[in-house]
């Protein structure tokens, strides 16, 4: 028999979810935890996620979404490139690393773990590089725009996402190095 999918279950075990990775991380997190606090057995809970990295991705990808849109946003209202070059390196390298408790943290466990039969997919991180390089097109003086790969430029600026985070998640209490920020934005509006 086919099981009927309730939003208001499956929305209990996003809610779940949700305070557990924040509060323990991804890897202290377990399914049958969320189960169990979302009142499903946790046969039923694959019902809604085929895994735990599905559902992790079910939370980070709304999460991720917004914050590349809002920063898209501001990015708009800021007219001087290396004001805005800035912004862009320091909400990528500052922000994303350090807002909602490191989050951004869990989906690195999970996808540095995952194996093949997690189907681990793409198409978010290609998404947001696709936004990211955008901005950081817009954000540059023209004459320099066809000078700059900024589709290749965005990958790397998004992988170095991981490594910010990482260093966030081991000591949270240092803060943004900005003299790193200002070389970066310097270089790419040379």
């Amino acid at each position: 028999m086919v099981q009927v999918k309730k939003p208001q279950t499956q929305e209990a075990i996003l809610a779940v979810a949700r305070r557990l990775f924040h509060q323990r991380g991804y890897h202290r997190t377990t399914l049958s935890e969320i189960a169990k606090q979302s009142n499903v057995s946790t046969a039923n809970l694959y019902v809604y996620f085929s895994s735990k990295l599905s559902l992790l991705y079910a939370i980070y990808d709304p999460w991720f979404r917004d914050r590349l849109t809002r920063l898209e946003r501001t990015l708009q209202r800021i007219r001087d490139p290396e004001r805005r070059v800035y912004k862009l390196l320091h909400a990528l390298w500052c922000e994303l690393p350090s807002e909602s408790n490191s989050f951004i943290n869990n989906v690195m466990q999970a996808v540095s773990t995952s194996s093949p039969e997690d189907k681990y997919q793409p198409d978010l991180l290609r998404w947001g590089e696709t936004r990211v390089a955008a901005m950081l097109y817009d954000a540059l003086p023209p004459k320099l725009r066809t000078s700059i790969d900024t589709v290749r430029l965005a990958h790397v600026l998004l992988m170095a996402v991981d490594g910010f985070a990482i260093a966030h998640h081991l000591h949270p209490k240092s803060r943004c190095d900005h003299a790193t920020l200002r070389l970066m934005t310097r270089q790419l509006l040379k």
